[in-house]
């Protein structure tokens, strides 16, 4: 007897796993799912077409307006930093950039805008570019030599 070892569409069926009977509700008391056919006794949602809103709570204020709103993430607040003056001493460019901040690890690789603020002392003279600066910050970064340019 030879078996034939060529797969035929009309011969697959689907895995013992894969494929569990479907629940045909409605077909005696024998099927387990007879009478109120797993819905219950009364109410909307024992009758055919009885629908209602995720989050109804049949007329009563819903959980997620009742609770209070929480938090804020600014947009802007993710790609902007802030630099301390005296952290401005630990770069060794004498020109400071966006970039070269991002090459002494000051400021994220996502950020594009910066502000220095006044908060500790700098003691050498550093030229700012495409850096926005304090009112604080300019005199001092001015008074040890240094300068701003927009």
């Amino acid at each position: 007897m030879m078996f034939d070892r060529a797969m035929k569409l009309n011969s697959l069926s689907p895995c013992n796993s894969r494929s569990a009977n479907r629940k045909r509700v409605g077909r005696g008391i024998g099927s387990g799912w007879g009478k109120t056919c797993a819905r219950g006794h009364k109410g909307q949602k024992s009758r055919s077409g009885g629908f209602h809103k995720v989050g109804f709570e049949g007329g009563q204020m819903p959980l997620q307006r009742r609770l209070p709103k929480v938090g804020f993430s600014s947009r802007i607040g993710r790609v902007s930093s802030e630099v301390r003056l005296h952290e401005l001493n630990t770069v060794n460019d004498d020109v400071i950039d966006i970039d070269s901040l991002k090459k002494a690890n000051l400021v994220t690789k996502s950020t594009l805008f910066v502000k220095v603020m006044l908060s500790g002392e700098i003691n050498k003279p550093v030229t700012l570019k495409g850096i926005s600066v304090s009112k604080g910050a300019k005199a001092a970064i001015e008074a040890a030599g240094g300068q701003v340019e927009d």
